[in-house]
């Protein structure tokens, strides 16, 4: 990639920052009850009906393979206090899950105790976007928690107060 390319990307990316998104931690376990989580701000609701949403994920994560279509995932909505679990989930810890208070989700997806929020999801579709992949999910549950949101904008976390 030469320099103009990189200039325009970084400039992309700061203008794309502008908008302020929500922040969450996906969670899902691997068919051998391994935990896996990344933290994201892709999310966005789709359809009521059928309940879907989407989210996306960097091919270079590594982690796409444990989002096969029929996969058990959880978004674990981040509060104003969880900035931490964001930069956690967000770096490569060999284990993220330590020290956080979790239940299993329906399908066996990590909840996190305390949260705003979660959504349990099967993967429903999974189609290409660049250098992402963008995950369909079906809503099979969800719960409403409390607290006000982690925020997300210009590269940096948030609160909304």
């Amino acid at each position: 990639m030469n320099d103009a390319a990189k200039i325009q990307r970084r400039a992309l990316r700061d203008a794309l920052g502008c908008f302020a998104t929500g922040v969450g931690v996906v969670t899902t376990a691997t068919e051998g009850g391994h935990q896996m989580g990344l933290t994201i701000n892709s999310f966005s609701s789709l359809s009521l009906d059928p309940p879907l949403i989407l989210w996306s994920l960097s091919l270079d994560s590594g982690l796409t393979d444990h989002f096969k279509i029929g996969c058990p995932f959880v978004i674990n909505f981040l509060t104003e206090g969880q900035k931490d679990l964001a930069e956690k989930f967000a770096t490569a810890l060999e284990d993220r899950f330590k020290s956080i208070e979790l239940r299993e989700g329906e399908g066996g997806a990590p909840v996190f105790n305390e949260n705003a929020g979660h959504i349990e999801c099967r993967t429903e579709a999974v189609h290409p976007g660049g250098d992402h992949v963008i995950i369909v999910g079906r809503v099979t549950a969800f719960e409403v928690g409390d607290g006000a949101p982690l925020i997300f904008h210009k590269g940096k976390f948030k609160e909304l107060g």
